[in-house]
């Protein structure tokens, strides 16, 4: 499960590879609007937001459809579908509000900041990406 970090204050974005069934555990049964801790991320003192996410066949989430469930609805804006003209409507798949162990990813936006920086705490991680 993937997990990226937004930061508000910087603009940037982290992605977070949760590997292990704690990490996956912290988000399943949450919602979307939900604040959870981020210890088990490594991010201690960090709480985050949940603001979205999609499954493994890339459907986004949605906030106001309940469940863990896809559903087909028709819809008029985004998330999911980007009408070109005002008005227009279309029948689209999209996930429920609940996380599932189908979500493969999970948008979240930090709400509460830790002692330390996040580049810090996830700098490691970010510079062995850009050696490979």
């Amino acid at each position: 499960m993937q997990v990226v970090i937004s930061d508000p204050k910087t603009g940037k974005a982290y992605k977070v590879e949760g590997k292990d069934t704690e990490a996956s555990a912290l988000f399943i049964g949450k919602r979307i609007g939900d604040v959870v801790d981020a210890d088990i991320l490594g991010l201690g003192g960090y709480g985050l937001e949940i603001r979205g996410g999609s499954d493994t066949d890339g459907t986004p989430m949605r906030k106001d459809v309940s469940g863990a469930v896809r559903k087909r609805i028709l819809i008029t804006s985004p998330p999911g579908y980007r009408p070109k003209e005002k008005g227009k409507r279309r029948r689209k798949s999209v996930r429920g509000n609940e996380i599932s162990p189908e979500i493969s990813q999970i948008n979240v936006k930090i709400n509460e900041y830790g002692a330390k920086q996040i580049e810090e705490l996830l700098g490691a991680e970010e510079e062995a990406g850009k050696e490979k």
